[in-house]
């Protein structure tokens, strides 16, 4: 009797699961835009997975979405370097690399995860629930990559290029990002904050010449400590100097 209602109980909880795993394919699909091919569910479920799922005692390590992160972090370089490479046919591979990572660090790939509502199909395990870890910039980054390989995996790299094009061209300002490339500034306060270092400080050490074609120097200071000097023929521009020179100095 016992072992007949243990057997009854299971089953439910199998159809449950069942039902929940096949509305969030469901809604994966409508966030996409394409269905899912046969076969593949349960790589986009995993893609779905977050580590903490485990601590459930319901899957191993390797079935949540970390080996799909890792091998989606390769392909959407690739991608993006491609998109870059035919976008921009007369700019140096400097600016190339700078626009690069501008668009495949963190905070970018988050926005994306976010636009396409792939946020709210995470799968986290009971004891991270209420931890907010859907909102955590790293992990949505992560879920984004994740997908993108899933989808390499299952539809191919053509496939994988045209929709990875396809969400940067609607979801991304070009123009927006192409500026903050230049913008030191930007740069160092991102590079100070990955570091877990205070905001700069730019003070005015000197400004010389008539009132219309003055000369500023200024210099950056990081926990009162002066680092890089700019000269410029306005604040912002020796700002953007000093800045650049400071994040040389950083960087050595």
């Amino acid at each position: 009797m016992f072992q007949w209602l243990k057997k009854w109980f299971d089953s439910e909880e199998e159809t449950d699961q069942s039902l929940v795993q096949s509305e969030r394919l469901k809604k994966l699909e409508n966030s996409l835009g394409f269905k899912i091919p046969a076969g593949f569910e349960n790589l986009f479920l995993q893609a779905l997975r977050h580590r903490s799922i485990i601590d459930d005692n319901l899957y191993h390590a390797y079935e949540t979405y970390e080996r799909l992160e890792f091998l989606g972090d390769a392909v959407l370089d690739l991608i993006i370097t491609e998109i870059l490479y035919k976008k921009y046919k007369k700019e140096d591979e400097g600016f190339l690399t700078k626009l690069r990572a501008k668009l495949v660090k963190g905070d970018t790939l988050a926005q994306l995860a976010r636009e396409l509502n792939i946020n709210e199909l995470l799968e986290i395990g009971e004891r991270a629930s209420g931890q907010k870890i859907d909102l955590s910039k790293s992990v949505l980054s992560d879920l984004f990559e994740s997908v993108v390989a899933a989808i390499y995996l299952s539809k191919g790299y053509h496939f994988t290029f045209s929709f990875v094009h396809g969400v940067i061209e609607k979801h991304l300002d070009f123009e927006q990002v192409e500026k903050n490339v230049d913008n030191h500034k930007s740069v160092l306060m991102e590079h100070l904050q990955s570091l877990r270092e205070p905001l700069p400080e730019y003070k005015v050490l000197s400004e010389d010449g008539p009132g219309h074609d003055k000369t500023f120097v200024i210099g950056v200071f990081i926990n009162d400590e002066k680092m890089g000097v700019g000269e410029g023929k306005s604040k912002k521009e020796a700002e953007q100097n000093a800045a650049k020179k400071t994040l040389e100095i950083l960087k050595k």
